[in-house]
């Protein structure tokens, strides 16, 4: 396999268990499932994004589906977080750094994807950041509550950041392996600093209060 090639599938896999992790820990914290319901949304918020990605692509069947390395890695990631849980709970940062990283991984390898299979700089982009946050997405839609993506420090914005250098940097015949390392470290640190800081993306200015003439 081609060294390129290989870097893309190894920060694939480490950011399919880094969400698998962190998508079982947020199922423990949110609702009360047994270890099939834990394992499940572990493995819908590591395997979701890159499903969706690939079905945009048309690049079929999806790779969760093919490579059995996936599901395994998936499914690990679920049973570490549905065994060892309760000792996870005391690092909240370590798996939010790790969190980070899996976001970074998979904005970059979702654009780095689509540009391989000669989709737009703009296509890869939207891909990079839906492959991101895609899972996660899932994930709250099934345990129904609002999508951390909707409403959490700055997430989406470090994703499709991240995408949207490793895009630049490959028009500009930059060679895979940087762009993608330039633009994973690009969406990890503003993440970063969106958790440090409490940075939000901005929201709607609060409507005016009513006067007794609307009333």
């Amino acid at each position: 396999m081609p060294l390129e090639a290989t870097l893309l599938l190894v920060l694939d896999l480490v950011g399919t268990f880094a969400f698998a992790l962190n998508g079982a820990l947020t199922a423990l914290r949110t609702a009360r499932l047994d270890i099939v319901g834990v394992v499940t949304l572990g493995m819908i918020t590591a395997l979701g994004g890159g499903t969706i990605r690939d079905v945009l692509l048309d690049s079929l069947p999806p790779a969760t589906f093919v490579d059995w390395r996936y599901l395994a890695v998936a499914a690990g990631g679920g049973l570490v977080a549905f065994v060892f849980g309760r000792h996870l709970e005391r690092l909240n940062t370590p798996i939010t750094v790790l969190d980070a990283a899996g976001l970074s991984l998979f904005a970059v390898t979702g654009a780095s994807k689509a540009i391989v299979l000669g989709f737009g700089p703009a296509q890869a982009v939207i891909v990079g950041g839906i492959t991101a946050v895609g899972g996660g997405t899932l994930r709250d839609v099934m345990i129904r509550r609002i999508p951390f993506v909707l409403t959490s420090e700055l997430y989406a914005i470090p994703a499709f950041i991240g995408a949207t250098a490793l895009v630049v940097l490959s028009r500009l015949e930059v060679g895979v392996t940087a762009a993608a390392i330039t633009g994973a470290a690009l969406c990890f640190a503003i993440r970063m600093l969106g958790v440090r800081f409490g940075l939000n993306a901005p929201y709607p200015l609060a409507p005016p209060a009513p006067t007794p003439d609307d009333e």
